[in-house]
Formats: structure tokens, C-alpha cells, sequence
């Protein structure tokens, strides 16, 4: 921790009741997890809420937090089921479903050490991906009329099946810069890579979408 981390990050928790105050961090080694550290440094305060449905997990990484006792027992202390369970990303999740709020402090006071036996390593992709989905269509899908997919690939086809059928059937469109895969005009089970190469957000930017209001980061 850098030296000041503990009276910054009070001071902003006593402001900020019922919040988990995170903070930016340092990589060491430098460089390491590159994409994911300038995701969790670069969000912007309305993405801290808007991004959670994403594979990155908390949108304020867990060693960096900081809240109330009071807080932390009112949501319910953290999972202790052991190897493999996600603690971070259900104590965060509960903390939103709560009422809870989330802010960043924009310094860095925290030296994120990357080493391959973290316990993170043990947590399987398939238990996030399942915990995630629930809790997009709890907070998200359960208030939508109908949506389309953007993602006519194995993501996105992914996605579908592991709705539930009310949420499937609020489907109305898979969309895609492939046209090969839209071509198809039907939903097909077959695999397929999906990179959008940045057109994704090009498209988001022409139609003047809001991001929380008009669409949501999943994947």
C-alpha cells in the first residue's frame, strides 16, 4: 500500500456512506494483465455501475477496497466456501443489490502484485459466466420489453442459451459486422471467433447510444 491509501480512502468512505471505495493501482510486474489494468484505471464513474455485467468482474478490483464495518456486515460479510469461489464478485454484487454504491479515487495507492498461483487462477470461467448472466438479467433483462444481441457468433449465441425462455423469447435480433453470420438469417448452435475490430464502438458512437440507458457491456 502506498502510504497515504488508509487516510485517503477513509476519508472518502466516511463521505460516501454504504459505498466500496476502490482506487487505482500499479502493476507489478509492470505491464502485467495490460488490458484488464487499464480497464479498472480508465472507467469512468457512471462505468463503475454500467460495466459490471462484464467478464472483468468488480469494476473496482477487490484489494483496493475500502468500507464500513458497518457496510460490510449489512451486506453480508464474504463467501467462504473456499477454493474456486468468486468471493469478490458475490460480495459485489450483493453490496449493489443492497443499494450499495461505488466509486474509484484516481490515485494510485496500491502496488497490484501479479503472480500465475493467485487464487483467482482457481475460479472457473463457466461459475462467473453463470453468476454473471443471472445477475444481468435480475437487474437488467427482467426490466426490458425485447433487446437484440450484438453478436451473431459463439459469444453472443452463447449468451442466448443460457437465458432464461422468457428472456429468450425478449429477443428480437442478433446483430454483427459479419456478414456471413447475419446472411445465415437463422440461430444456429455451430462455433465461430467474433471480433468486432473496433466497429462495435464506431456504430455506438454514430447512433448516439448511451451506454446503461440504450445498451450494456456483457462480454
Amino acid at each position: 500500500m502506498k502510504p497515504q491509501r488508509v487516510r485517503v480512502q477513509y476519508e472518502a468512505a466516511a463521505a460516501n456512506p454504504n459505498t466500496i471505495v476502490g482506487c487505482r493501482v500499479c502493476r507489478v510486474p509492470e505491464g502485467s494483465t495490460e488490458r484488464y489494468t487499464r480497464w479498472i484505471n480508465s472507467l469512468d464513474p457512471e462505468q463503475l455501475l454500467t460495466q459490471v455485467f462484464t467478464s472483468h468482474g468488480p469494476t473496482v478490483v477487490m484489494p483496493t477496497w475500502f468500507c464500513s464495518r458497518d457496510w460490510f456486515e449489512e451486506v453480508g460479510v464474504f463467501d467462504e466456501g473456499g477454493k474456486g469461489v468468486p468471493e469478490d464478485l458475490l460480495f459485489f454484487y450483493q453490496s449493489l443489490r443492497r443499494g450499495g454504491h461505488v466509486i474509484r479515487l484516481d490515485d494510485c495507492l496500491l502496488v497490484y502484485r501479479y503472480h500465475e498461483h493467485a487464487a483467482t487462477h482457481s475460479v472457473l470461467e463457466e461459475t462467473i459466466w453463470s453468476l454473471r448472466v443471472d445477475f444481468l438479467q435480475e437487474r437488467v433483462l427482467s426490466r426490458w420489453e425485447s433487446f437484440s444481441i450484438w453478436s451473431a457468433g459463439k459469444q453472443g449465441r452463447r449468451l442466448y442459451r443460457s437465458l432464461s425462455p422468457g428472456n429468450q423469447r425478449k429477443v428480437k435480433a442478433f446483430c454483427d459486422v459479419d456478414e456471413k453470420k447475419i446472411q445465415k438469417g437463422f440461430y444456429t448452435y455451430e462455433g465461430s471467433k467474433d471480433l468486432t475490430g473496433g466497429v462495435l464502438e464506431a456504430n455506438l458512437r454514430s447512433l448516439q447510444l448511451k451506454e446503461g440507458v440504450d445498451y450494456l457491456h456483457f462480454s
